[in-house]
């Protein structure tokens, strides 16, 4: 919660108001809006469609924070795990965050994995195993192909899905 005040009309008296940095929907109707300690405005505050894309998923295993991840439907519920090129879990998206296993945590579908680490700038990386990525695509007959994105910097992954290829 923003500790900044802001000067306001209440009911025609001058009053000092906080702004609110996420919203819970219908009820923080009309309320002034303020940045979160990042700076950014939180996506809770903005319309459906617009922002990043995320789903919520149930971990089969633990993830840590940068791993591409896979989802899939156990037993109707959409879980996540670690992508990997030697079992044909493709990337369906990153996780900036950690999740314990069976805990719910947080997809990203697309946009800047800033949880990963000694990248080279402005290179081409392909899905490697257990969440990782390669600068080399695999050639090992079994395996997939799947360009994740290119790096922005040594902590910035560009990712969009892409279809992934099987090598025979």
């Amino acid at each position: 919660m923003s500790t900044n005040k802001f000067l306001t009309y209440i009911n025609g008296i001058k009053s000092l108001t906080t702004g609110i940095s996420t919203s819970a929907g219908a009820g923080d109707a009309d309320k002034l809006v303020a940045t979160t300690s990042s700076g950014k405005l939180d996506s809770t505050l903005l319309p459906a469609g617009i922002g990043v894309s995320t789903v919520n998923a149930l971990a089969s295993e633990a993830i840590s924070a940068g791993d591409f991840v896979n989802l899939f439907n156990d037993a109707g519920v959409l879980t996540v795990r670690k992508a990997d090129n030697s079992n044909g879990r493709d990337a369906k998206g990153f996780v900036l965050a950690a999740i314990s296993s069976a805990a719910t945590g947080t997809v990203y579908l697309n946009g800047q994995n800033t949880s990963v680490t000694s990248l080279t700038p402005g290179t081409g990386y392909f899905l490697g195993v257990s969440g990782g990525s390669v600068t080399t695509a695999p050639t090992t007959s079994g395996t997939i192909i799947q360009l994740l994105g290119y790096t922005l910097s040594a902590t910035n992954l560009m990712f969009e899905f892409d279809e992934p290829t099987t090598v025979v």
